[in-house]
This record gives C-alpha cells, sequence and structure tokens, in this order.
C-alpha cells in the first residue's frame, strides 16, 4: 500500500465523519477541492468537480444548514440525515480512495465509510433529541452551530491535513463510545 493510498484512505474516513455531521458540506468541500484542482478524484467521481455540482451542492449545502435552525425540521432532518449519511459517507470513500481493488476499495468505503457517517449521524440524532427534550428545543440552535462547525473544520482538515483529520475521527468515534457506554451503565442501573 503506498503512502498516496493512505492519505486517500484519511480523507475519505476524515470526510465520512464530516457526513455525519452534515451531509452536504463535505460533499461542497470536495467538490470545490475537485474544481480547484486541489484533490484529485477517481476518474468515475470527476463530475463532482463540475460547476453545475458546486452550485448545486453549495445550495443544497445552505438548504441544510439554515434547515438545522428551525424547529421540528431539525428533528426530521435527523430522521432521513442517518440512511443519507451512511450512503453519503460510502460514497465519498468509494470516490477518494486511490489505486485499490474494487473489492478492497468498497470494503472500506462501506466499512469505513458509511460506519462512520452512520455512527456520528446516530450520536447527532441522539444529541438534538434529548436537547428537545430537555429544553424543549431552545438549545438546539447551539447543537446545530456545534455540529455545522464541525463539518467544516473535519471537511477542510480532511482535504489539507489528511492525517491529522483521522486522528480527529478516531477521537471522535472513541467520544462516541464512551458516551454510549455511560448511557448503557446509567440505564442498567435504573432498571
Amino acid at each position: 500500500m503506498t503512502t498516496e493510498t493512505i492519505i486517500s484512505i484519511f480523507l475519505g474516513i476524515g470526510l465520512s465523519a464530516s457526513v455525519g455531521f452534515r451531509v452536504f458540506v463535505p460533499l461542497f468541500a470536495l467538490s470545490l477541492a475537485t474544481y480547484f484542482n486541489l484533490w484529485e478524484l477517481n476518474d468515475s467521481w470527476q463530475w463532482i468537480g463540475s460547476l453545475t455540482a458546486v452550485v448545486t451542492l453549495g445550495v443544497a449545502t445552505l438548504v441544510e444548514i439554515f434547515g438545522y435552525y428551525i424547529p421540528y425540521i431539525d428533528n426530521l432532518l435527523d430522521t432521513i440525515a442517518i440512511p443519507l449519511a451512511t450512503i453519503a459517507g460510502t460514497a465519498v470513500m468509494v470516490s477518494t480512495i486511490a489505486d485499490l481493488g474494487p473489492v478492497i476499495t468498497w470494503a472500506l468505503a462501506i466499512i469505513a465509510g458509511g460506519g462512520t457517517a452512520a455512527a456520528v449521524a446516530g450520536s447527532s440524532g441522539v444529541t438534538r433529541l434529548t436537547s428537545t427534550a430537555t429544553t424543549g428545543g431552545v438549545a438546539n440552535p447551539i447543537v446545530s452551530t456545534v455540529e455545522t462547525g464541525t463539518s467544516i473544520v473535519m471537511s477542510v482538515l480532511s482535504l489539507f491535513i489528511p492525517v491529522l483529520a483521522f486522528i480527529f475521527v478516531v477521537a471522535i468515534l472513541y467520544l462516541i463510545f464512551r458516551v454510549y457506554k455511560k448511557i448503557k451503565r446509567s440505564k442498567s442501573k435504573t432498571t
């Protein structure tokens, strides 16, 4: 495995985690990076760097970001975000992996890309649901801002410093795991 292949995997995992926070932010970032020739994608994914894709993904990004600031729409978006994030995380991973055969590429894309995106999107949905239940939705804009900011930072890091983005993804997944274990323990103590 070459260094380029490893970096491309780190890029894909970083963008997949970002997809878990906001589906369109990393796709838009990847589109911009491809449009400006900052990153080269697999041949079948070159279309994402077209002006049409940049504009379409830019509009979708703005609609998604602002949608999360509308009460009740934010929770509705969360219900569709997990399956969309899983698909988008898989697609992002497939588009970025370099120099691997199709079987390994798709296995990595489904497990690392889709799995990472689904884990992050699921925890984001639970966070917003908890915020809605405990604050009546008053804190949801804060949750949305943190998620959007994290998605932007992860997208930029993934494109420019993929190794650091990968380290952040590992930290985020570890944090999700710790919170899940804590919640599971507290539920078992109450029953």
